[in-house]
């Protein structure tokens, strides 16, 4: 290469060079520029917030208690926007920058998670859904070949040391999720932090006749579970993708280890599995309370085991069984309503 052309070559990044340094500065003004309008769209939304917290106050304790039927209407109207405006507020700060909760504060530290592009949320909430697929396969083959093939201890404790990973993981994922405007709430939430600590429990249980009498339920109970789960990702990711497509469900929507009311319509076949599933909590439940008042029974595992299994059964049989009769009861309702317009 003869020294002219290399002259040439260096003129040419040279150039490129003071272009990417133009453009780079607009990009940082720019970026100051959205930091700006980000902290004056939070602030604002903390205003209306504070407002309409004072208003609702405000109907609700005053006018509601001495008015008549004209200005209930009106009142019932005003609550009906606030709610509204309510709901809008939660999709406005999906995209704007908020201080993480306490666990995301414990575990990340004070960083910034909101991503700011659907595009990027979508890739995000894909990758969250493949990755419980992924385990949930994972970790049926990992029951079964325990259960079946591998009947050591050190294989236990990397399986149970795989669902606590496993849970810790969907626990953090979920909170990011959630400051991206996912609608995950109540104790499908809640469950996942429970299923971490029974996992951990499990982990630290010493080897022992008590805990060789219990293994084999533990992993007869960890594959119907993953097989149900896997039964739930499979129908629930096509009924939410057909809901998405009619404008019926938000797009950050997740699959869930239970039962919702928008899976009324085509999901209903599900419940059987999930009760069942519950039950057999309930019952791994009983079994641990009766292996712990065993005079044999020295670990407080087992104690401890017993009570979170209760807590499982409690929250998901209770949660399910609320869904149902809400939605039932809502279908009477609107039974009764046509056959009066009729």
């Amino acid at each position: 290469m003869s020294l002219e052309r290399c002259q040439s070559e260096w003129s040419e990044i040279d150039r490129e060079y003071q272009q990417l340094q133009e453009t780079h500065k607009v990009y940082r003004q720019k970026l100051d520029e959205l930091t700006n309008l980000q902290a004056l769209c939070s602030t604002a939304i903390c205003k209306q917030r504070k407002g309409l917290k004072e208003l609702r106050h405000t109907l609700h304790n005053r006018c509601a208690k001495t008015c008549d039927e004209t200005d209930c209407a009106v009142i019932n109207n005003l609550q009906a926007q606030i709610k509204e405006k309510q709901n809008v507020f939660f999709d406005m700060e999906a995209y704007l920058p908020k201080k993480n909760g306490l666990y995301l504060n414990l575990v990340l530290g004070n960083v910034n998670v909101t991503l700011l592009s659907n595009q990027a949320k979508f890739a995000y909430k894909d990758e969250y859904e493949k990755f419980k697929l992924y385990m949930t396969i994972i970790l049926m083959l990992g029951a079964i070949s325990c259960l079946f093939l591998l009947n050591y201890r050190v294989t236990d404790e990397i399986f149970n040391f795989l669902l606590v990973w496993y849970y810790c993981t969907l626990t953090i994922r979920e909170s990011i999720l959630m400051s991206n405007g996912s609608r995950i709430k109540g104790w499908w939430v809640s469950h996942h932090y429970v299923s971490t600590f029974l996992s951990g429990v499990m982990l630290t249980w010493p080897e022992g006749p008590i805990y060789q009498l219990f293994r084999s339920q533990f992993l007869a109970f960890s594959i119907y579970q993953s097989f149900v789960q896997f039964l739930q990702y499979y129908y629930q990711s096509g009924c939410l993708y057909r809901l998405r497509a009619l404008g019926e469900r938000n797009q950050l929507d997740l699959t869930v280890e239970g039962f919702q009311s928008w899976m009324w319509r085509g999901l209903t076949f599900l419940l059987p599995f999930l009760f069942f599933g519950h039950f057999w909590q309930l019952y791994n439940s009983v079994t641990l309370f009766r292996l712990a008042a065993r005079d044999d029974c020295k670990e407080w595992q087992v104690f401890m085991l017993a009570l979170t299994f209760l807590v499982l059964f409690l929250g998901n049989f209770l949660t399910t069984l609320k869904v149902v009769h809400q939605k039932v009861q809502k279908n009477q309702t609107n039974e009764e309503e046509e056959h009066k317009s009729e």
